[in-house]
């Protein structure tokens, strides 16, 4: 038996899910609902280890087919240096084919290991560091109780950059809600023009029903963003973004409505706003139909040209209109609740 954590980057599917910590050490983002209810905690190597040898007994003569690892959970970068090395290593040892190691950061953590240490950790094998920036607005980072700074996160993301460590970090289109919209693209973009990451990762946000911003939006301190607001929202930051070698990618993460907006900056920033405009040109009543389309089947990535579907259209309409006039705003709520059930479940109801 070993242990395993609750979430994984999309990109670490097909990963060996190493469990390095436990959990979230901070564990207040207003717009998380993975780790609420569970506390953080560190594991010793003595049982990584012993869960590295219960990983290679349980995957037999299949342990040869996996080529990365994945160190769980939100924060394995606050294990000691050492420590770290030492677990990469036998990682690597007991499974040879590994080529490929990664982990999640948070930006304060990310500060507090010196470049060399990052050498170090590279050397290892450890070759990417997933991140959340969320967003590049101190008011937004401040709402929804980020614990970092913009100029945490730019530190920390320069640190690994330094280091020859692949750096993704992932943007969050749609967290600061109407109010902050424009502030959130703009500050977003300046802050990854800085930083020059290898991967910026969007994920649009969904709102938990459980969210402290739930109890926001009802108070009407927040008001959250239509789909529609979103693509706009997203297509202003790609504008303020400069042709950086950094991949954009919508493509690895259902709760993007246009999934289809992904590729290097430097090479596909025009096309990937022609494809935001093309659905922005199109009428109200067929984003909606898209919207309905893409959020009912998050798997499936929706061309615009489905919309040539006539029969299809007419379907949907009606359905729409059923929606409607179930409720005022009907269309909107339902959209957020179709996103919403794509979230993790915390393990507490009572979210703080």
């Amino acid at each position: 038996m070993y242990e395993q954590g609750a979430i994984r980057p999309p990109s670490e599917a097909m990963s060996l899910l190493v469990r390095v910590t436990r959990n979230c050490p901070w564990n207040q983002c207003t717009f998380c609902p993975a780790f609420k209810g569970a506390t953080f905690s560190k594991r010793s190597v003595a049982e990584v280890k012993a869960d590295i040898d219960a990983m290679v007994q349980e995957y037999g003569p299949h342990a040869g087919q996996l080529e990365s690892a994945f160190l769980q959970d939100a924060d394995s970068l606050m294990t000691a240096t050492d420590q770290l090395i030492e677990i990469i290593q036998y990682i690597k040892e007991r499974f040879p084919s590994i080529k490929r190691v990664t982990s999640y950061g948070r930006a304060k953590t990310l500060n507090k290991k010196e470049v060399q240490e990052y050498r170090e950790l590279y050397a290892a094998g450890l070759s990417r560091i997933h991140t959340g920036l969320e967003s590049g607005s101190l008011k937004v980072l401040q709402m929804v109780h980020k614990g970092s700074t913009p100029e945490e996160i730019l530190q920390g993301g320069l640190r690994v950059k330094q280091s020859g460590i692949s750096l993704s970090e992932y943007i969050m289109p749609g967290l600061g809600g109407k109010a902050l919209s424009t502030e959130h693209a703009v500050e977003t973009a300046r802050l990854l023009n800085a930083i020059q990451p290898d991967f910026i990762r969007v994920r649009t946000f969904a709102m938990h029903p459980l969210s402290p911003m739930q109890k926001m939006t009802e108070q009407g301190s927040y008001v959250p963003m239509t789909d529609l607001e979103i693509a706009a929202e997203i297509r202003l930051l790609i504008e303020n973004l400069d042709p950086i070698p950094s991949y954009f990618s919508c493509a690895d993460f259902s709760l993007n409505l246009l999934m289809d907006v992904d590729g290097p900056l430097d090479r596909e920033r025009e096309n990937m706003l022609v494809k935001i405009n093309q659905f922005l040109s199109l009428t109200p009543e067929q984003q909606k139909v898209f919207s309905f389309l893409q959020r009912t089947y998050p798997s499936h990535m929706q061309p615009v040209e489905v919309l040539k579907n006539e029969e299809l259209v007419k379907k949907v309409l009606a359905e729409i209109k059923k929606l409607e006039e179930r409720e005022v705003d009907g269309f909107n709520k339902y959209i957020a609740r179709l996103m919403a059930r794509q979230l993790p479940q915390p393990q507490t109801e009572n979210w703080v």
